[in-house]
């Protein structure tokens, strides 16, 4: 039992191919913290918006065959552990400008961010700036063999 096995897979959008920016479908940890960078952010007069929340199968395979993604196989939205974000600036939706933030936020949340994946001295070649999840690279394997599931506490 899990949150994913409980709330995500019964929830009637599992298949979706819309972007669902539902809070009430990330694990209550990933949705407390997603809260709390959000929070923070105002106060650095930063306005974030989170823009995507569940990704389905369905919708990863979409945004893989419109090339709006590099990656075939939708990874740790999946399981409602992971958030993306946009700036409002001037009343618009803005991914310009520097992320540095974010990842500093997410650090402060206990979440992974995107921009270094958590290994900030390790050089990478995919970098998602406006993106966090709950879950370390080194724990995606086991998270997608469905072998593991963070508590649902800290």
């Amino acid at each position: 039992m899990s949150f994913f096995t409980d709330v995500i897979q019964r929830d009637p959008r599992a298949a979706s191919t819309t972007a669902i920016r539902d809070l009430d479908l990330l694990e209550p940890v990933t949705r407390a913290a997603v809260l709390g960078i959000v929070a923070d952010a105002a106060v650095m007069n930063i306005t974030l918006l989170v823009t995507e929340t569940y990704r389905s199968k369905e919708r990863q395979a979409y945004l893989f065959s419109t090339h709006a993604t590099q990656l075939r196989d939708v990874g740790v939205h999946y399981y409602g552990l992971a958030a993306d974000f946009c700036k409002i600036v001037e009343g618009k939706a803005s991914w310009d400008g520097d992320w540095k933030f974010l990842g500093d936020l997410a650090k402060k949340h206990g979440l992974v961010w995107g921009g270094d994946w958590g290994a900030p001295d390790k050089p990478h070649t995919f970098c998602d700036m406006d993106h966090v999840q709950r879950c370390t690279v080194a724990q995606q394997p086991e998270l997608f063999a469905g072998a593991w599931y963070p508590a649902d506490s800290v």
